[in-house]
């Protein structure tokens, strides 16, 4: 049975992290969702966790505290439901991850339209990621036939 909890070594509060995800990190969009991520070794404070997450929404768009908490809730509730299908397949995966979710639109949409964007971000991550990794290995071992 899938773990469906947000532990507290999974969150991203390293400022320096942070700041390196906008830096030198990548990025690609599913509205209302806007996906930044980059691989590092594991760090010591991570616990462990293959992926470290946090969430932001602009207060450029939402100027209430309340309406800005509320839609981080609802990101963070689809994260914690959806990660289980990336975490089996990063097992193992010497690399971990720090994932940052900036909230895109406008308006706050219901949690379904969030939790179907979040499984096709996650979806497109490891796409993008972990099975680009694995295809390009065994390519740098073949000799060439020059």
């Amino acid at each position: 049975m899938p773990d469906y909890t947000f532990k507290k070594v999974e969150r991203l509060k390293s400022l320096k992290v942070i700041g390196a995800l906008f830096k030198d990190g990548q990025s690609f969009g599913v509205y209302p969702l806007r996906l930044f991520w980059s691989a590092h070794p594991p760090l010591v404070d991570g616990g462990g966790a293959p992926v470290q997450f946090t969430v932001s929404v602009p207060k450029k768009n939402y100027k209430s505290a309340v309406a800005r908490n509320h839609i981080k809730r609802k990101v963070r509730e689809a994260w914690r439901l959806n990660t289980h299908r990336l975490y089996g397949r990063l097992k193992g995966s010497p690399q971990q991850y720090a994932c940052m979710v900036l909230y895109t639109g406008k308006e706050d949409l219901p949690s379904e339209q969030i939790h179907k964007a979040m499984q096709t971000m996650i979806h497109l991550f490891y796409k993008k990621n972990i099975a680009a990794a694995a295809n390009q290995r065994p390519n740098e071992t073949t000799p060439s036939g020059n």
